[in-house]
């Protein structure tokens, strides 16, 4: 008898434990994969209460799918500016882990559409060209079937090697693929002639391209003037904001760990920089080192690659808001302004060639204005040669 009862307790709690299951079982396996992804137990019960909010079908989707964690954390910030709280130290503890995860599903995304054959290149695909022993050249893919079909390759838009001289050459060609990363790859020149009543190179397919660089952090194209300041003495204060203006500057890409950077005479590779500007109302402040320069001595301008090696926390995930399109609804509309700019497939060096030509424009009809506040800084950067920096002490 005893066993009988004993026998109905257990298929009882069994039963109740199975139908709690099937009631908590999204639940579950949202705390279980949370934990696993690197959340604490407040951060899951908030996030589990967001993609509530967000009438998400599947919670565990903030975790692998990129549309609903930008749609939560939009959410979160959101409600975060409503409650004055967004500068809090918790929500930014918070954000920093989303965007921690952010950043490795966009990696591991990246890593899925990567590329092995050069046979699903685009037309119109930049590309940069070594010929063994003549230098670097410039093309681009104007037919990809059997073979891939390429404009005769040029050095400053100048044909300096004949086609001819092409065929039978072993090459290596780089590219970056938008929204990807840089792949390189080996091919011959099987033979040159007309197509489409073009001068043209014939080249192999490679089932050889290999990804030659995966993204730390993600970037995004945007038009962002600020101030840059040279480094003369060790930091004492990475929160301290400049009141004095200095060097004027165009940044034209951003992310967390850096920036590419437009300015106005020849650059100095390795210099410490402080590099200040304004995203969504709130002031950013980088410090870090100039590690390359690109410079254009005809129009005077140089492109300084950025690399910061401090931000503070609460200013690098302004930006990482800003580089995912998460910002709160009410400033959606700004971004996708943004966005629809970044929609162009025009290469670098056009896209550059065309911010140039619209900064000498306004340089001209600002051309007074810029003498007046030149005279007004107390630092002054001459562009010459050694891109000398002086003081008005000095």
């Amino acid at each position: 008898m005893y066993i009988l009862i004993a026998i109905f307790v257990i298929i009882g709690i069994i039963i109740l434990l199975t139908f709690l299951y099937s009631i908590l079982k999204d639940k579950i396996n949202f705390f279980i994969t949370g934990f696993d992804s690197g959340f604490s137990i407040g951060d899951l019960f908030l996030l589990y209460k967001v993609a509530q909010l967000c009438d998400l079908e599947q919670p565990t989707s903030l975790f692998w799918s990129m549309p609903s964690l930008n749609r939560c954390i939009a959410q979160i910030n959101t409600q975060a500016s409503a409650d004055g709280k967004k500068l809090s130290a918790q929500h930014q503890n918070l954000m920093t882990k989303l965007y921690n995860y952010r950043t490795k599903i966009q990696n591991q995304s990246d890593e899925k559409k990567g590329l092995s054959s050069t046979s699903s290149l685009d037309k119109g695909q930049v590309l940069r060209i070594i010929f063994p022993g003549k230098g670097v050249f410039a093309s681009k893919i104007i037919e990809n079937g059997k073979q891939i079909v390429i404009d005769v390759p040029t050095q400053k838009g100048i044909i300096t090697v004949p086609a001819e001289e092409w065929v039978g050459k072993v090459i290596s060609i780089y590219l970056w693929r938008k929204g990807d990363a840089r792949y390189v790859f080996d091919t011959t020149v099987t033979q040159s002639g007309l197509y489409i009543g073009k001068s043209s190179l014939f080249l192999n397919q490679s089932n050889n391209l290999v990804r030659t660089q995966k993204r730390k952090s993600v970037r995004v194209p945007c038009e962002i003037y600020g101030q840059l300041y040279i480094i003369r003495k060790q930091i004492s204060n990475f929160t301290e904001i400049e009141t004095k203006s200095g060097y004027k500057c165009l940044i034209l890409d951003i992310s967390e760990s850096g920036a590419m950077i437009k300015i106005g005479g020849k650059g100095v590779e390795n210099i410490q920089i402080k590099l200040q500007f304004t995203i969504q109302k709130m002031i950013i402040v980088m410090f870090g080192i100039v590690r390359t320069v690109e410079y254009n001595e005809h129009e005077n301008l140089s492109i300084l690659h950025f690399e910061c090696t401090h931000i503070e926390q609460a200013m690098k995930n302004e930006i990482l808001s800003f580089v995912y399109n998460t910002l709160p609804e009410n400033e959606k509309e700004i971004l996708e302004a943004i966005n629809q700019t970044d929609s162009d497939n025009e290469d670098l060096e056009n896209v550059l060639s065309n911010e140039i030509d619209n900064e000498k424009q306004k340089e001209e009809s600002q051309k007074n204005d810029d003498v007046t506040s030149t005279e007004n800084n107390n630092l002054k950067i001459e562009t010459q040669d050694n891109f000398d920096i002086k003081f008005d002490n000095e």
